[in-house]
């Protein structure tokens, strides 16, 4: 009867401690193989020296290793040897050496320690495993092996049960195709993508990107990057707050302050928003945009609403230019504006549409259409069609003006040099002596014209077929007739230098105006 109650009281204390160390969080560590077991006091109180295929569990996980000196009272055990911990179905760990405290759940492994985890492979020098965290961690160097990527740092973090690892310092990231350098990356496994939080570059073959902010997904090879971001090659960079880049499609797409350095073209453009399709050969920036394209006289402003490039996709020269709407450029010895411009790089042609005017030195061109041809870096020749129109401002005062349905103006060392004008060819010039003072106002019309210019000034007129040409003094002129229909003089829409470009300018009514309207009620 006693042995039966004590046996009872024995089994109930032994429920009691068990419910108060499940409820402490500690369970027993407990021996499943030994080939030896010794008790021996020289490595310490109430210690069990395990010899030969060594075998602990404690809950579900198990310590293999050759030998260990083991702690019952403590839950404390020292492994040597080919240690092998089982954390679960899906996560070993291996070892030289460990230290483990069965209270607090917490390994300490020394020496060629290995974490396997699925396809993934931690190996370092020393780690701690704590497992009631999920949690390894390494404080000097180690790496991590998923597929075919590799991750290195000086410290890191892992979490087996979501499988997430955290990297800090001198991390570097390798792929067959890239390679990564960053000083903060979590890297959330299964999904194959890494979020980084400092100061990170991406090398790939042909592009290296840079940003402070953002995430990598290795699986698709797609970037994004924040808080100040850089695609650069030899041929161009691109800069912006903000880019996403997806490296299969070799397309970019930046947002904020972006701002593209083109050294094989010799150009800068700024906007706020800009998409690249580098296999395709186009890009386009927009928001705010101005670009600049460089030469040895001088350097050309441009601005529109939109601009695009369609460039050799091989070479990545650029073959055409393509900007609408609003445009207006500015260099110091051409301006310009209208509402569209296309210019092909292979024909050194720039055309021109919608309302489009020029302005040289102190000459204005118009037509209906503008083309421009480019030889050496300078205008060679500008085609007006129809309604062409050219004013120059008279040195003294009024205008000379050329009107015709298509003229053909030649330029040399980007001055006014001559114009052929054919189809109801009409002039007004103002004669004056080599000292400046009047002769008078010649009025011509013709079937055509070529007209010679000397110093911004008509110096010959060559008349083809029907011809009608006056001379007037000045003070025989009627009012309105020193100005041809449709004259404007539209100076007040002229960008005046390189920031004026942005200026939306509107037509204000010239001085000239009531002589206008008179010479069109004529």
């Amino acid at each position: 009867m006693r042995r039966i109650k004590y046996l009872i009281l024995t089994i109930f204390a032994f429920i009691c401690l068990t419910i108060n160390a499940q409820q402490n969080g500690k369970t027993f560590v407990h021996i499943v193989h030994a080939d030896h077991q010794v008790y021996d006091e020289t490595f310490g109180k109430d210690v069990e020296r395990l010899l030969g295929n060594v075998a602990l569990r404690q809950d579900s996980a198990y310590f293999y290793s050759d030998s260990a000196h083991f702690n019952e009272k403590t839950r404390y055990f020292d492994g040597y040897g080919n240690v092998h911990i089982v954390v679960n179905d899906s996560t070993d760990i291996f070892s030289d050496k460990c230290k483990y405290s069965g209270d607090i759940k917490f390994a300490e492994l020394f020496d060629n320690v290995i974490l396997k985890d699925d396809s993934t492979v931690l190996k370092t020098n020393y780690m701690t495993y704590d497992r009631n965290q999920h949690l390894a961690m390494y404080p000097n160097h180690g790496t991590i092996t998923r597929n075919d990527k590799n991750l290195v740092s000086r410290k890191g973090y892992y979490r087996d049960d979501i499988q997430v690892a955290y990297f800090r310092t001198d991390v570097v990231v390798t792929t067959p195709k890239s390679r990564m350098i960053t000083d903060t990356l979590v890297y959330k496994i299964k999904e194959e993508k890494m979020y980084f939080y400092g100061p990170t570059t991406i090398f790939y073959e042909d592009n290296v990107l840079h940003g402070n902010y953002g995430w990598y997904d290795a699986k698709n090879d797609v970037a994004y990057l924040d808080r100040g971001a850089t695609l650069s090659n030899k041929g161009y960079s691109i800069t912006s707050d903000t880019m996403f880049y997806d490296k299969k499609a070799d397309y970019a797409k930046a947002m904020s302050n972006v701002f593209i350095e083109d050294t094989v073209n010799k150009a800068i453009v700024e906007g706020n928003f800009a998409e690249m399709w580098k296999k395709l050969g186009k890009s386009y920036v927009t928001d705010s945009v101005r670009a600049r394209y460089f030469a040895e006289r001088d350097t050309l402003y441009l601005h529109s609403d939109t601009l695009f490039f369609f460039m050799d996709t091989a070479t990545q020269k650029a073959e055409r230019m393509l900007a609408y709407y609003n445009v207006r450029f500015f260099r110091r010895d051409i301006q310009g504006k209208c509402d569209s411009l296309n210019y092909y790089v292979s024909d050194s042609c720039a055309k021109m549409r919608r309302d489009p005017i020029i302005w040289a030195e102190n000459s204005q061109l118009r037509g209906d259409s503008i083309n421009i041809v480019i030889a050496n870096k300078s205008i060679d020749t500008v085609l007006l069609y129809p309604n062409g129109f050219i004013i120059q401002k008279d040195t003294i005062e009024g205008f000379n003006q050329i009107k015709g349905k298509t003229m053909i103006a030649y330029f040399k060392d980007n001055e006014l040099d001559h114009v052929y004008d054919d189809g109801n060819a009409e002039t007004v010039y103002w004669l004056r002596e080599e000292d400046g003072s009047m002769i008078g106002i010649n009025v011509s019309q013709s079937v055509a014209m070529d007209i010679t210019i000397e110093k911004n000034q008509i110096v010959r007129i060559k008349y083809f077929k029907k011809t009608t040409e006056t001379l007037y003094p000045k003070e025989k002129m009627k009012p309105g007739m020193e100005y041809l229909k449709d004259f404007e003089w539209l100076d007040e829409l002229r960008p005046v230098d390189p920031n004026d470009i942005f200026r939306k300018a509107k037509k204000t009514e010239p001085d000239s105006g009531k002589a206008r309207r008179r010479s069109r009620r004529k």
